[in-house]
């Protein structure tokens, strides 16, 4: 597969959720397994073994590529998830939206010291979510290595954000 196939599954959904709204809707793209695989294998190129230690996916959608992205690449999956989903000892980073803030959490003991760590979510708009997942990493000792999305949102500038962290990687621009 390549990106010009990969967008041929990406649904955009006008006025969504609200007038104005170009909404991007991965579901097609979902709802076809080899569309799905082919994405998965767009995501591990590039990714030389032995150079990352674990992938995490951020809740919702990132879970679905990242999970399946650490299958493929046989490494342990690490969720990031919103607070209260899980159970054990966790640290917490809180961001800003447009209007108001969220917040999501890790295990303390989601990866070992120095693991190497590749972070995935569905969409890069403003960058907020993943600056916080990435402040998370670093904070219990990890490195993030790598923010993965499969779409970009050019016009939000969202990279800028992450670029002093680590790589930025989407298969999709708009």
């Amino acid at each position: 597969m390549n990106t010009k196939e990969l967008a041929s599954h990406i649904a955009a959904v006008p006025d969504f959720p609200k007038p104005g709204i170009l909404f991007r809707d991965i579901t097609p793209l979902l709802g076809n397994a080899a569309a799905f695989a082919g994405t998965i294998d767009l995501m591990a190129q590039g990714i030389k073994p032995g150079t990352v230690d674990a992938i995490a996916g951020i809740e919702s959608r990132g879970f679905i590529f990242a999970a399946a992205l650490a299958l493929k690449l046989g490494l342990p999956f690490v969720p990031v998830r919103k607070p209260g989903k899980l159970p054990r000892k966790t640290r917490r980073e809180s961001y800003a939206l447009e209007y108001g803030n969220d917040s999501i959490e890790i295990h303390e003991d989601a990866v070992a010291r120095g693991a190497r760590v590749l972070i995935v979510d569905d969409l890069l708009a403003t960058g907020g979510t993943m600056e916080a997942a990435i402040k998370l990493f670093t904070a219990i000792g990890a490195k993030p290595v790598e923010a993965l999305f499969l779409i970009e949102l050019d016009f939000l500038k969202g990279r800028d954000r992450l670029t002093a962290h680590c790589p930025v990687r989407s298969l999709l621009q708009y």
